[in-house]
């Protein structure tokens, strides 16, 4: 008579005795695998909800209950409902959509050359280079380096007085620029030391995805007769589609959460946050001035939440784009 047995590597419950029903211990054993195989799953991810639902979820949700009540910073403890007040104030504030503007525009004008250069550094990197692990290192230096640190570094070089950048100009017969005061000025600062900082980063991600583009991509290419630009073009930036879509939203991100580079470009000073006339006023930085400054929580939460509502719509305006590019280029 034959018989099956079962696959090597199956993983069946413990039983009672041979072939026979469970019972007694082996009731007990089969009961408690049967637990493990259903609970041990989630006790295994539970760490992670446990931090998110303490660190992510309770703050994001605590700070939606202050945005519709008044709360002052010397008083905590005294709360009073006023609905969707405090979105309305912001809204019809225009301090808030300049910084809203200047936002965007540091936000292009440090994303855009950061991640075209890094994209160029990454095809050089991508070269057998002598020293190659030296160099990758060298590029990711200024990520390494706290913002602090380095937006003080800069602000140092944007002295309108004796600064560095200026001492340079003066060789070629350029006045004194000051930096910091100036509306455009004062963002081309801010974004220096954002592109400074994550061009090498950036490159790193694009090293990586372009060294998993396949060699017989390249190979077929030269045999078609094309040159190393051609086969850039062509064959290496279809290939990162992905990671370039990535980047984008990772920088995007980035630029609307950008704090510490305008909080630190003249020094550090708490004088006036954000330029004298609002001029590199970002959106962390009303948020700032709102919270901290003023004392009033409320309307701080309020942005904290228009700031979320633009994430999203970034992100969504991101996932079309991609979707679309995706769509076309099959």
């Amino acid at each position: 008579m034959a018989t099956t047995t079962p696959a090597r590597g199956a993983h069946t419950p413990p039983t009672g005795g041979s072939g026979a029903a469970p019972h007694g211990r082996g009731a007990w054993r089969t009961r408690l695998w049967r637990f493990d195989d259903k609970v041990s799953p989630y006790a295994y991810i539970a760490p992670f909800f446990l931090v998110f639902g303490a660190f992510g979820l309770y703050p994001l949700l605590y700070t939606g209950w202050i945005a519709l009540h008044r709360v002052e910073m010397t008083s905590l403890d005294q709360s009073e409902w006023v609905g969707w007040d405090n979105f309305a104030k912001i809204l019809q504030d225009s301090e808030f959509w300049t910084s809203v503007s200047n936002t965007f525009v540091i936000g292009v004008i440090s994303t855009v050359p950061q991640l075209l250069m890094a994209l160029g550094l990454a095809h050089l990197l991508n070269y057998k280079l002598r020293a190659s692990t030296f160099w990758r290192t060298v590029i990711l230096t200024p990520y390494a380096t706290s913002v602090a640190t380095a937006a003080l570094v800069f602000a140092l070089v944007f002295r309108a007085d004796g600064g560095l950048l200026n001492w340079v100009l003066s060789f070629f017969g350029v006045d004194g620029v000051d930096w910091g005061n100036g509306h455009w000025t004062s963002k081309i600062a801010i974004s220096v030391i954002v592109i400074w900082r994550w061009t090498g980063y950036n490159a790193l991600i694009y090293l990586a995805a372009m060294q998993a583009v396949p060699a017989d991509l390249y190979e077929a290419a030269s045999l078609d007769g094309a040159n190393r630009w051609q086969q850039f073009l062509k064959v290496t930036i279809p290939s990162l589609r992905p990671t370039i879509l990535f980047t984008i939203v990772i920088s995007t991100i980035g630029s609307l959460q950008l704090f510490g580079e305008p909080l630190l470009l003249q020094g550090g000073t708490l004088g006036a946050v954000g330029g004298s006339e609002h001029q590199y006023e970002t959106l962390s930085i009303y948020l700032f001035n709102y919270g901290w400054k003023l004392g009033h929580l409320g309307p701080a939460a309020a942005v904290a939440w228009a700031m979320l509502v633009l994430l999203l719509l970034i992100a969504l305006i991101n996932w079309i784009v991609g979707r679309y590019v995706r769509k076309n280029a099959v």
